[in-house]
This record gives structure tokens, sequence and C-alpha cells, in this order.
């Protein structure tokens, strides 16, 4: 296994903390700005929208230049961000530096992937794809749970501050573990923007929307669901949230290695058992040992599409992938972004606290309709086909 692939794990890991660790703290920091759950919800959904940004802008700003040195620069801007949130007097500057931390998440993960699949051969690639998210999964096990009780046990911003040095410690081991590429020529933006003509890159990103709409629109509001429906106690939130990280973890490695035998299949299984799982959530959450045990699959089959996804995109843009890999994190955010933003307007309906996992469930299906049809279209002998090996995607 190239180290350098535990270098770009480890910036997963930061930004995927920096991601998800609010989500345990989000009561914490209603409380202290004196914000509604709804508004607080925002951190989330302002940081996914950013996300989304960051990855089509600052991609195609890099497209050109060496990975590497763009890796550095936007871990730097990492560093930034969570300076910001750290010292944040109001919600106002705590967003922004959500805002600024997030521009380089897109980016860096999109880069990120096609470093990670170069570096390893062909029939491996999604397994090194899930093994640079797997920083971010790791996140989920080990990160946000202590992140979440550090926050508690000593203010929120104590995890900012360690999110920084987390920073600080991955752009050391970029700087001395990933291989120097050569400069991209000018001419590749324009190749890169060209895999934009293709309809099934467009239907992988429509995909990745609704699946992470759905799995990150239940788990959004997951510390109310805990406390507020469950009738867990506040302390045991963190705890809680590592059967979720555990699961992201499983899912992520088991679902990379599904995508490397058979891509299609593997998505529309992961999808139909992730709608299964939220409904199934959604119906029981009242119930203690019910919510550990979905909370574990809640993660572990969400997660599971990741690599899947982010692969598919890229088997279809194979000849100027980079453009299209970011495409697919910043579909990613956009999903968190709408789901969050669906589970708060179901919350401020009226509609209490399980609402977000039925709100999830729905767009999951809706996310399983789109792949089940774009499997199934007919297979022409165009730029989209011509891009993927044969029985690359089945």
């Amino acid at each position: 296994m190239p180290l350098g692939l535990l270098a770009l794990a480890l910036g997963g890991f930061g930004i995927g903390l920096t991601e998800f660790g609010i989500v345990g703290l989000l009561p914490e920091v209603a409380a202290d700005f004196d914000v509604s759950s709804q508004v607080a919800g925002y951190l989330v959904s302002g940081y996914a929208l950013s996300v989304a940004v960051g990855a089509l802008a600052l991609t195609a700003a890099i497209t050109r230049f060496d990975r590497k040195k763009a890796l550095l620069g936007l871990m730097l801007l990492f560093i930034a961000g969570n300076l910001i949130s750290a010292v944040a007097p109001t919600y106002s500057v705590l967003l922004t530096g959500r805002i600024v931390a997030a521009l380089c998440h897109g980016a860096f993960f999109g880069v990120g992937a096609v470093v990670a699949a170069e570096m390893v051969q062909a029939n491996r690639k999604a397994g090194a794809i899930s093994l640079m998210f797997g920083g971010l999964t790791l996140a989920n096990v080990l990160g946000v749970p202590l992140g979440t009780f550090l926050g508690q046990q000593l203010g929120w911003r104590s995890t900012f501050w360690a999110i920084t040095v987390i920073g600080v410690v991955a752009i050391a081991g970029i700087a001395l573990l990933v291989p120097t590429t050569a400069d991209m020529p000018e001419t590749s933006l324009r190749n890169e923007l060209g895999v934009f003509a293709r309809p099934q890159v467009w239907v992988s990103v429509a995909i990745s929307v609704l699946a992470f709409g759905g799995v990150i629109g239940g788990f959004t509001y997951i510390a109310f669901t805990l406390t507020e429906v469950t009738g867990f106690a506040t302390g045991t939130v963190p705890w809680l949230l590592v059967l979720f990280g555990a699961g992201t973890f499983a899912g992520n490695y088991v679902g990379g290695k599904a995508a490397d035998r058979a891509l299609n299949k593997s998505l529309i299984i992961n999808l139909a058992l992730l709608a299964v799982v939220l409904g199934g959530f959604a119906l029981t959450a009242e119930s203690k040992v019910a919510t550990i045990l979905w909370l574990f699959l809640m993660g572990a089959v969400g997660l599971a599409t990741a690599p899947g996804l982010q692969l598919r995109t890229m088997r279809y843009a194979q000849d100027a992938p980079t453009m299209a890999s970011g495409a697919n994190i910043a579909a990613f955010n956009v999903g968190n972004a709408l789901g969050a933003w669906l589970g708060g307007l179901a919350i401020g309906a009226g509609f209490g606290y399980v609402s977000p996992l039925w709100v999830g469930a729905g767009v999951v299906a809706a996310g399983l309709v789109v792949l089940a049809g774009g499997t199934m279209a007919p297979q022409r002998r165009t730029a989209d086909v011509e891009a993927v090996p044969s029985g690359a995607v089945n």
C-alpha cells in the first residue's frame, strides 16, 4: 500500500471531523448563541453548500497545476477556516469559519480521489478511493464521538482547536508522502469540462445528491432524535455516535470491495437497503435497542455507497477525471445540504425529530429510481460508453 494513501486518509480524517463533528455539538452551539435547532442546523447545510462551490470553483482553478501542491494549498485553507471557528465570537463568524473550511473540502477529495486511484493498479482503484475516504469514516468512528465529548467537557471551541492541530499534522504528511505529479497542460480544463456532455456523468451526480441527501438528512438532527424521541441522556450521545461511525468505517471498506467487483449492482443493493434502514429507524425510534442497531446500519449502508458513486463518475470520465471527481464531491454535499434543509423543514412544520428519517428514506428511494433508470438505459456507442472499459460498471 503506498504511504501516500495514508497521508490522504489523514487529511480526510481532519476534514471529516470538521464536517460531521459539529453534529453532536449542535445543542451546545444553539444554547451558546441562543439560536434555534433549525438555525443551528445551517452550520451543516451551509458547510455542505460551500463544499459544493469549492469542489467546482477551486477544482477548476487548480486543474492544470501539480496535484500535490494543490492538496497542500487546500489544507492551508482548511486550517484557516478551523481557526476562525475556534475563536468565533458570534454565530455569524462561526458560520463564516465553517464556510472557509468547507471551500477546500470538495476540491481536496476530488483531486485526492484521482491521486489515490493513480497510485494503484486498475483493479484496486475503488479500494484506494475507499482508503482515502477511510479517513472520513474514521472521523465518524473516533473523531466525531471524541470531538463531541471534548466539546461537551471543555466547550465546543476546544473541538475546533483540536481539528486545527490535526490539519497541521496532515499537511506535513502530505508534503512528505504524496508523490509530486507533472503540471497539467493548459488545455486540460477544456477537456475536463467536456466530460459533462456525457449523460451518465450526470446520472452519477444525481444519484450522489440523492443518496447522501437521504443519509445526511437523517443524520443531521440525530442528536435531537436520540435525546428527544428515544430518550437517551445527552451525555450518551458521543458514545452512540461511535456506532454510526463504526458502521461508516465498515461500510466504506466493504462498499469499495463490492464496487470493484460489480459497480452498478452493488449500488442498487446499497440504496435499496439504505431506504429500508432509514424507514425502519423512523418506525422504531422510540426503542433504545432498535435505535442502537439502526445507528450502526445507517452508517454502514449509507457510506457503503461512497466509493462506488465516486468510481462510477470517474469511470464515465476517465479520460479527464479531475473536474468530474470534484463535481461528484460537490454532489455529495449538495445532497447533504438538501437533506439537512428538508429535515429542518419537516421539524419546523411540526412533524417532530423523527421526520428527517422519513424524509431521508424518500430521498434515497428517488436515487434508487434514477440509478435503475441509468443502469437500464440503452447502451449506445457514444462517448458515454466508449469512455468506460467493457464490463466496468456491471
